[in-house]
């Protein structure tokens, strides 16, 4: 069994995410994209999809709800139990299996998913090489033709947040920025949880590169938010049930736009066996 850093478990026992895509616009945005990317990837319902990194289950359960065999796997026992408990509310269509374990060392058997999600482990694989086993342990457990949909984070997201934010006076955030800059290491050397925990943060060409070397067939890297999340006057946008279509369709159009990419928080890169 793989060893997960200290840090990044006691970050997500100490933090309520399983409610970061629903309480503001921008988890919000960032849920509805990944679900709109999914459902065009995803085989049709009933298939068997294995959810590594899978957190407190919003995306288990929502597929679970259309019809889907979904297992869920995450290495903070926390989210397990939020999982669990997420699974309960919907006893109609439960998550099919919720266990505690590592996108590097998956127990499912080869060959047995018609999906793989990788929505939270490869950012917090700071080496690339463990990051390769667990795209590895995706391509194993896949089915010839199954699909695997990973997220990424932007190398330039924590720039971007700060001209949003204005954070530049604090000399702690500068330091991390230009650190995120120049290797992709996100670290956050203080106790204060807003600077987020250790994480990598890709460009996106190498983001797809990793998925093609593991032997995937790469379908697309896609923005999420797109540029969407760096403008303040989005909220009013996103409240307003007309306008958020046209948001979601105009990001739609450029989801793929190599010189826009970059700009998104996420980015999800889909590869096929």
């Amino acid at each position: 069994m793989y060893q997960f850093s200290d840090e990044i478990l006691s970050f997500y026992r100490q933090t309520q995410e399983s409610k970061r895509l629903t309480k503001d616009v921008r988890g919000q945005i960032e849920f509805a994209r990944t679900q709109e990317i999914i459902t065009r990837y995803l085989p049709d319902p009933h298939a068997v999809v294995f959810d590594i990194g899978g957190g407190s289950g919003p995306y288990a359960c929502w597929l679970a709800k259309m019809g889907y065999d979904v297992h869920l796997v995450d290495p903070v026992d926390l989210h397990i139990e939020q999982a669990k408990e997420a699974s309960n509310q919907q006893p109609e269509h439960p998550i099919a299996s919720i266990s505690l374990g590592d996108a590097r060392t998956l127990r499912f058997s080869s060959a047995s998913a018609d999906a793989v999600l990788l929505l939270g482990p490869l950012y917090h694989l700071i080496d690339k090489s463990e990051r390769l086993l667990a795209l590895r342990e995706a391509y194993r457990v896949l089915r010839n033709g199954g699909v695997m949909v990973a997220a990424g984070i932007s190398r330039f997201a924590s720039m971007l947040d700060s001209f949003f934010e204005g954070r530049f006076t604090d000399p702690v955030h500068r330091d991390i920025v230009q650190n995120d800059l120049e290797t992709g290491y996100h670290r956050n050397l203080t106790e204060d949880r807003k600077y987020f925990t250790d994480a990598y943060l890709h460009r996106p060409e190498v983001f797809s590169s990793e998925v093609i070397e593991v032997g995937f067939q790469h379908q697309a890297t896609l923005a999420v938010e797109g540029p969407a999340w760096l403008f303040e006057s989005f909220e009013n946008y996103w409240t307003d049930p007309a306008l958020r279509l046209v948001v979601l369709d105009l990001i739609r159009k450029v989801e793929a736009e190599p010189s826009i990419l970059g700009m998104s928080a996420h980015f999800l890169a889909i590869g096929t066996k």
